[in-house]
């Protein structure tokens, strides 16, 4: 499998994740919306299960071009909006609702998953699998946001950065593994 393909055809994506979507920016939010429809996925309602495939045909046509590089911003905006409990009040805490949020949006079948490998608080440092049918871009984009809005306050820079010695969805694997420092 690579990024953009489904791992099961009867995985189902909640609305309201495919709303942020379209909404993460104003930059382009007509042609956004132009795009989703075209693949079947209109006039959304938040509350309604939509087939994940439609949806990630829609991703795929916005990376191609000159959309490419806003999966990671939109990835960003909508992580970086999102709301979460106020129990979730660390960077750690935030890593590992990532997963959780995961399977909250999607159902039906292998979804995939959201996988905290490593999490050092001593040493900053942090590795996350992401196996599922995302870009890989965007994925990045999600982990950035959760990384500047959660890092610890006299942390001064972050860094979220694919590992190029692990197989990647970039050539064809089912995953991506992002290093991550703060």
């Amino acid at each position: 499998m690579a990024q953009f393909v489904s791992f099961d055809p009867a995985v189902k994506v909640i609305g309201q994740w495919i709303l942020l979507f379209a909404n993460a920016m104003d930059f382009g939010k007509e042609e956004r919306i132009e795009i989703l429809e075209k693949h079947g996925l209109r006039n959304l309602d938040a509350n309604q299960w939509y087939d994940l495939q439609k949806w990630l045909d829609a991703f795929k046509e916005l990376s191609e071009g000159i959309w490419a590089s806003t999966l990671f911003i939109i990835g960003k905006e909508i992580l970086g909006n999102a709301k979460f409990p106020p129990q979730i009040d660390s960077l750690e805490k935030a890593l590992y609702s990532i997963n959780v949020a995961y399977h909250m949006n999607h159902s039906e079948g292998d979804i995939g998953i959201y996988d905290v490998m490593l999490f050092d608080a001593v040493q900053r440092k942090a590795v996350i699998l992401c196996r599922n049918p995302y870009p890989s871009d965007f994925d990045r984009g999600i982990l950035a946001a959760i990384v500047e809005r959660f890092k610890p306050a006299d942390s001064v820079t972050t860094d979220v950065t694919l590992d190029l010695t692990k197989e990647s969805r970039l050539n064809g694997a089912d995953s991506c593994t992002y290093l991550i420092s703060w």
